[in-house]
């Protein structure tokens, strides 16, 4: 729609003409129930802008997206809305040196997780309602001035049904049937929240002595849907959420500056979490029905630590424009693992980012798409794409590096400056390194260049000559850069050496720092010591780079990987092994192989999680087509056998057993999974509850084993939001054309679904062993990219393109098919361009990995 792509320059110029003292925003949610006649459901938006205008009698626009205006005015000037609004902009005239805009409309409830999101849920009917806006949904809530320069403080009022709470930034109370909300500090439109329902709600506080005698009280309070209530460790979270506030204030210098905390667990969420002031947005299913192993709650302490530190990086403090958006996700992400391992008992946190997080970002940073961190950002179509793995998880690896470059003291002691400088303010790249500069008394220019301002990743790989006696001739580091980005960066790095003590453990026995600069960089110091069986260039994960091997090193790894001591090296090597898988240089079934002979012996278990799922992507992406098979039944049956001989009712058991079902596909291992829904056959210790019978259940209705009546009862057994999104995606799992058929109906000609269903029927449509059912869709795919963009919300078209590309069709064909449309459609919109692009890639690397694999 014309006018709701708000472009760069737009902004730019907008925020040069207009500054914002305060909204009140009145919204009446009593629609939200009862029946709607058939209409689609709106409810009424009445918002009130005060703002000044640095030029009298400019002309300007705000921003809304609804159904409907009722009215505008402007300084008591009443305007057509017919004239005025256009479906995504109220256009502003003869504006005066001080302002008044109100703006009655009709908004609408969502179903995609942008804007006012309703859900009903089918457990008992119950109505819930949350907002959700990053970066530029809340003008589907209210009229206003949607980019992050533009802050100021905010007036909510709220009337909701009887007997709902509604929840806000602000502390609230009820008052003549209408909530109201304390003002906020100046804040931007995308942090702004609403949550409302008769959500289930705990209560508790925190407590600080600030270093002037004063004491900081912030009341806390947590909340999920009633049906999830039986399961709502509410304790945990807080525990969390006062272990992060007393490290971030311990490290901040600077009080919580948002009055309450709330933490909102909501369904039919689009992302992991939503760092609103004084009222987070988690999706629920950091909420576990079932057993999970310490690596969810790991990863669930993490994300609430993560949207804390944004409280002060990205709330108080906040980027001009999206160019910028790492200044709060990238010190987010690092400062979620940080405090992680500083205040909370997930002290092994660094291993997990570095197995797990970092591989977000290598395959972010090696697709054609890749960024510098700091982002040319043009417009908001832009910005939805690039809350990506740069962002995020290279980003939070480049500060780690920062870290190791500047100093902890001097790196804090920045954070701390910039908070102070900037409160409630706006930032760019030159803010921030300028503090960073002060406290470290380095130039971070150069730095600055070479790390946020370009984009791939480097490789380092050891050499090793050894003297006549076998010891240490000459170390050195190779860096290497891909052609498309050949940048060579500074890196501080450890260099560790290891060796196989006589027990049979490889351990290491030197470790130092080295500065690696420009193509080869000698590490002195090693001259005349033991020569190593395996040398780790990146030892402790100090940097951001792929690691590379010696042949030495990696004929050790082959046979002695298991024997690592150290867990955070271990992460480290597996890391760097499947990124030679990836990148066609390890054949697929010698990864297979590595983690069928080693994956047993591994202690962390986030990192055994990770393996899974690597090896899984392994012989259903890498491997060649003719291994497959062989692949499959040997990885069912060592995933059984570590089922078996897995510790009872331990998490690797717990890990072992979900592996077995996703890649089981021979008669024997169906009937196992079969008997054990049934309760006819049992494992020692592994208890069979309803989200595990669910992850038995996929592979089971994939296979054709069972029907949709087998399915319909699992639901009557499982009859919640969880069990109906668990359902829908067994049901477009099954072997059926006629099932794929109705599934894409569904995904690409209706509009019906909600997120969380087009996500579960996404899931479903695409199996790895139903490439000839799936085959007849990759033309139809290419035929309905462009109206899927123009017609559905962003995120839904994102879900369809990324989710739908026919990546199974994994034959040179399909490659030759993706690059005619991308050269028939150089026009079409820059983002849908972007993951056609990104698809494409992942699908050649695919095939360059099969072509490895089948010479092996």
């Amino acid at each position: 729609m014309p006018g709701e792509n708000l472009s760069r320059d737009e902004a730019r110029e907008r925020a040069a003409l207009l500054s914002v003292d305060g909204y009140d925003v009145a919204l009446d949610l009593r629609s939200a129930v009862g029946g709607s006649d058939g209409e689609p459901r709106t409810f009424r938006s009445v918002t009130t802008i005060r703002f000044r205008c640095a030029e009298p009698g400019a002309t300007s626009f705000a921003d809304l997206i609804a159904p409907s205006v009722t009215s505008v005015s402007l300084n008591g000037r009443d305007l057509d809305p017919g004239e005025v609004f256009d479906g995504t902009r109220i256009a502003l005239t003869d504006l005066a040196a001080d302002n008044e805009l109100v703006v009655d409309a009709q908004c609408a409830y969502s179903r995609t997780g942008e804007g006012l999101h309703r859900f009903v849920d089918p457990e008992d009917g119950e109505v819930y309602l949350y907002t959700q806006y990053e970066p530029a949904d809340s003008r589907r809530v209210f009229a206003n001035f949607e980019q992050p320069d533009l802050k100021a403080p905010y007036r909510f009022e709220v009337r909701a049904p009887e007997g709902w709470t509604v929840w806000s930034n602000g502390a609230g109370e009820l008052v003549d049937g209408v909530w109201r909300f304390a003002e906020t500090k100046p804040i931007s439109t995308y942090i702004t929240c609403v949550v409302a329902g008769p959500y289930h709600y705990v209560t508790d506080s925190y407590e600080r002595v600030l270093e002037d005698g004063s004491t900081l009280e912030i009341p806390l309070g947590a909340m999920c849907r009633k049906g999830l209530a039986p399961y709502f460790d509410a304790d945990d979270i807080f525990l969390i959420t006062k272990q992060g506030l007393d490290f971030f204030h311990e490290n901040f210098d600077y009080p919580y500056p948002f009055g309450k905390y709330d933490q909102a667990f909501v369904p039919e969420y689009n992302l992991g979490a939503m760092e609103n002031p004084g009222l987070v947005t988690f999706r629920e299913e950091y909420i576990f029905r079932g057993k999970v192993t310490q690596a969810s709650y790991e990863a669930r302490a993490n994300v609430i630590l993560h949207e804390m530190a944004h409280m002060w990086f990205g709330d108080l403090v906040t980027m001009v424009w999206w160019d910028d958006l790492w200044l709060k996700e990238s010190f987010a992400d690092f400062m979620g693992t940080f405090g992680n391992v500083g205040a909370t008992r997930f002290k092994d946190a660094w291993t997990t980012f570095a197995n797990r997080r970092k591989a977000w970002a290598y395959r972010a940073d090696q697709l054609p798409s890749t960024h510098p961190i700091t982002a040319d950002i043009r417009d908001l179509q832009d910005a939805k794409l690039n809350f990506d793995g740069i962002t995020y998880a290279k980003g939070a690896s480049v500060l780690k590096q920062l870290v190791a470059y500047v100093g902890q003291d001097a790196f804090l002691e920045g954070a701390r400056r910039y908070f102070k400088r900037h409160a409630y303010g706006n930032t760019r790249l030159a803010d921030l390194l300028s503090v960073l500069a002060e406290t470290s008394g380095r130039d971070m220019s150069a730095w600055s260049r070479s790390w946020l301002q370009t984009a791939g990743v480097n490789s380092l790989t050891p050499q090793v000559l050894l003297d006549d006696e076998g010891r240490i001739a000459e170390l050195a580091v190779v860096q290497e850069a891909p052609e498309s980005h050949p940048e060579l960066r500074p890196h501080r790095v450890k260099v560790g050496l290891y060796r196989l003590t006589p027990e049979g453990e490889l351990k290491r026995y030197s470790c130092e720092e080295l500065d690696v600069d420009g193509p080869r960089t000698v590490a002195g110091y090693t001259a005349g010591a033991e020569a190593p069986d395996l040398v780790l260039v990146n030892d402790d994960d100090l940097t951001y780079c792929k690691i590379r091997f010696d042949e030495t090193s990696l004929a050790t790894l082959r046979e002695h990987l298991g024997d690592l001591t150290d867990p955070l090296a271990r992460a480290l090597c597996w890391s760097a092994l499947w990124n030679l898988t990836r990148d066609g240089l390890l054949p697929a079934r010698e990864f297979v192989a590595l983690v069928l002979r080693f994956a047993g012996r591994e202690s962390d278990i986030g990192v055994l999680q990770m393996l899974h799922a690597w090896a899984g992507t392994a012989l259903e992406r890498y491997a060649a087509p003719e291994w497959r098979a062989t692949g499959g039944e040997l990885l069912a049956q060592g995933a059984l056998k570590e089922l078996r001989a897995a510790e009872p009712g331990s998490e690797a058991q717990l890990a072992w057993a979900r592996f077995f079902a996703s890649v089981a596909t021979g008669a024997a291992d169906l009937a196992l999974l079969k008997d054990l829904l049934d309760g006819t056959e049992t494992v020692e210790g592994l208890t069979v509850d309803q989200e595990l019978r669910w992850a038995f259940l996929e592979p089971l209705a994939s296979h054709g084993v069972a029907d949709e009546e087998a399915l319909a009862a699992e639901l009557a057994r499982d009859d919640t939001a969880s069990g109906k999104r668990h359902q829908v995606r067994c049901l477009a799992a099954r072997p059926s054309a006629a099932v794929k058929a109705q599934a894409w109906a569904q995904l690409v000609e209706s509009d019906a679904l909600s997120n969380a269903l087009v996500e579960a029927t996404i899931a479903g449509f695409g199996q790895p062993g139903q490439r000839e059912l799936t085959a007849p869709y990759a033309e139809k795919y290419f035929a309905a990219l462009e109206r899927v963009w123009r017609e559905r919300s962003i995120q839904i078209a994102m879900h369809i393109v990324s989710g739908l590309f026919p990546a199974y069709q994994d034959r040179p064909e399909t490659l030759a098919a993706t690059d005619a449309w991308l050269a028939e459609h150089a026009d079409a919109a820059p983002a849908l361009r972007r993951l056609v692009l990104e698809a494409r890639d992942d699908l050649a690397r695919a095939l360059r990995a099969q072509e490895c694999d089948a010479g092996a």
